[in-house]
């Protein structure tokens, strides 16, 4: 086997073990749980890892932009969606956010923006490639400070922040930054069925991990009468079912 085959298996390991695949699980059932129109839209994807979050999209019909700044991890993509003509790779740094000037119907920004060291770019950049919905999950800071907790992540590893530095906002500063570029911001009223997604964020229990998540979505339209969706941001939330 070749040196290049043995790191590739290494690396669709370390994004397979039983952690990376029961969180993907969760927060994907949680996104089909929201009520949101995801069928037949033009994604955004960005900072997709190998993809395994990128057949959601497929399987209701979409056409998905892929990005991913990591070489390894882009040939990994290149190489399972060869053959998918629904599928567009681009490879790009999020720190340094490229001067496209398409918009998509949906824009999926699920773990990576706690891997970026300017995550206040990112956001506006984000949201200006969006026509409708911005999704984002994200590891967050427990607490009431509006504040961006810069952190350093292990560079080496293939689903850690590219230059070593990443992120913990607060949830706060998170909706201050979405609501300066989306016309409604809304907080989930349920998490995921994972330790990782609090409930009650005045008594948060840490996690196994010491992560704490949470999902916003930002909007060009009001969704309203989505039961799903909160206009506020909640300090206690339900668990999904």
């Amino acid at each position: 086997m070749s040196a290049g085959a043995i790191c590739a298996e290494e690396i669709r390991g370390h994004f397979r073990t039983d952690y990376y695949l029961q969180i993907n699980h969760r927060r994907l059932e949680h996104l089909a749980s929201l009520g949101l129109d995801l069928s037949g839209k033009r994604v955004l994807e960005l900072g997709a890892g190998i993809g395994d979050l990128t057949t959601f999209f497929l399987d209701r019909g979409c056409h998905v932009t892929v990005v991913e700044g990591r070489d390894e991890n882009v040939e990994l993509l290149r190489e399972r969606f060869a053959s998918d003509t629904r599928v567009e790779l681009r490879q790009a740094d999020l720190d340094a956010p490229p001067a496209w000037t398409e918009q998509w119907d949906i824009v999926f920004a699920y773990g990576v923006l706690y891997h970026l060291a300017k995550p206040d770019a990112f956001i506006q950049w984000m949201c200006e490639r969006c026509s409708g919905l911005v999704l984002l999950s994200t590891c967050v800071t427990p607490g009431e400070d509006d504040s961006v907790n810069p952190v350093s992540e292990d560079a080496a590893a293939p689903s850690q922040a590219l230059a070593g530095d990443g992120c913990r906002p607060s949830r706060s500063w998170l909706w201050s930054k979405l609501a300066a570029s989306m016309a409604r911001v809304y907080v989930t009223t349920t998490q995921p069925a994972h330790e990782e997604f609090p409930l009650d964020w005045e008594h948060v229990t840490p996690s196994s991990t010491g992560l704490s998540r949470s999902v916003f979505v930002g909007s060009r339209e009001a969704l309203s009468g989505n039961a799903n969706l909160s206009s506020s941001l909640l300090r206690t939330q339900r668990r999904c079912p």
